[in-house]
């Protein structure tokens, strides 16, 4: 499995992800990756601490003649994000992720790659176990949980690294620096509905918003890709102009911090109504597809009949939640002065 990896140059580099890729490390259930990356330090014959909080240190002495040179800390997080598509039965805690190789890009085959930190993680591996590279004080900081409440780094200790020099390696595109960090504030909205008898000679149809290209919430966003939540409650506001349907279940996304790729919904409606709701969706399938092709081609959606429910979502509360998940923003609302490319305030309409 994954053999492929070890075939990519730097070999020094890929053959330690892809034992990273075969650990099961999402965020919070790092103990798999902190045993793996302990043994691996001590190994090596290098001092190798595992703090409190779960962050795992690694000490290299500098090359002989070089112990004057400034101390490097090469930082990257263990935790990766959890995301699969609907299709696929992958457990993040337990199943080791398969990956493929494709137009030249190492990708996963239907979830998520752990690339994001994983290969900066490799890369200071590489450094670590490097016996031709010379260097002076050498640090790597291996941080937990950062996709999901940068635990580790608020947890760490001030006076367990020694270097001068922090490089993160947790970064996007080869070449380039980052020299700041954007930060985040969650909101949780709830509300309370009623439940109503499911109206005598309904059908049922579970709609589909798939094939989109999601992507992490901040380094994509300026992407314009599509959001499936913010897809599927547009269709329910122009399809219920013209048919009346009512929702049973809603569930779109699977993550704060990614950009939702897949929703699914259960509506009901009249029989005789049918046929006209099925017409619907196939045109605005054709509208998304005609309007994300340059950036997110592969978005379907699709209906299929299914069993009735017993309930459905009273109608004034379904009214009140669809407009107020076509009026939530998503995406960049603004821009860098410096740097255009850059959004320096956004939204993620996730989970």
């Amino acid at each position: 499995m994954n053999k492929e990896l070890l075939s990519i140059d730097p070999q020094e580099i890929w053959k330690n992800f892809r034992e990273l890729t075969l650990i099961p490390r999402p965020s919070k259930k790092e103990d798999r990756i902190q045993k793996y990356m302990k043994n691996w330090g001590e190994n090596l014959g290098l001092e190798t601490i595992v703090d409190e909080i779960g962050n795992v240190i690694i000490k290299k002495p500098a090359t002989p003649g070089m112990e004057n040179k400034k101390g490097v800390v090469l930082q990257g997080h263990l935790d990766m994000v959890p995301q699969k598509n609907s299709d696929k039965t992958h457990d993040f805690e337990t199943d080791p992720i398969t990956t493929l190789i494709e137009d030249g890009w190492v990708t996963a085959d239907g979830t998520t790659l752990g690339a994001d930190n994983g290969i900066g993680v490799a890369a200071a591996m590489g450094i670590l176990e490097s016996t031709t590279i010379k260097h002076g004080p050498i640090e790597a900081l291996l941080t937990c949980d950062e996709e999901t409440g940068m635990t580790g780094a608020f947890g760490l200790k001030p006076d367990v690294l020694d270097g001068d020099i922090l490089l993160n390696l947790d970064s996007e595109d080869e070449g380039e620096l980052y020299i700041g960090c954007a930060g985040g504030i969650d909101t949780t909205a709830t509300m309370k509905y009623k439940k109503a008898k499911t109206p005598k000679g309904s059908v049922a149809l579970k709609v589909s918003v798939t094939g989109l290209k999601g992507g992490h919430s901040g380094i994509d966003i300026p992407l314009q890709r599509g959001n499936a939540n913010k897809i599927m409650f547009r269709l329910f506001q122009k399809v219920s102009k013209k048919i009346k349907i009512s929702i049973s279940e809603v569930e779109g996304g699977s993550l704060r911090n990614a950009i939702p790729r897949e929703a699914f919904a259960i509506i009901t409606l009249s029989k005789n109504k049918v046929e006209k709701f099925e017409k619907l969706i196939t045109k605005f399938d054709a509208t998304v597809k005609s309007e994300l092709k340059e950036v997110d081609g592969g978005v379907t959606v699709t209906c299929e009949k299914v069993e009735t429910p017993k309930y459905v979502m009273e109608k004034k509360t379904a009214g009140i939640l669809i407009n107020a998940i076509r009026a939530t923003p998503h995406g960049p609302s603004r821009f860098s002065d410096y740097m255009p490319e850059i959004p320096e305030k956004y939204t993620n309409l996730a989970n």
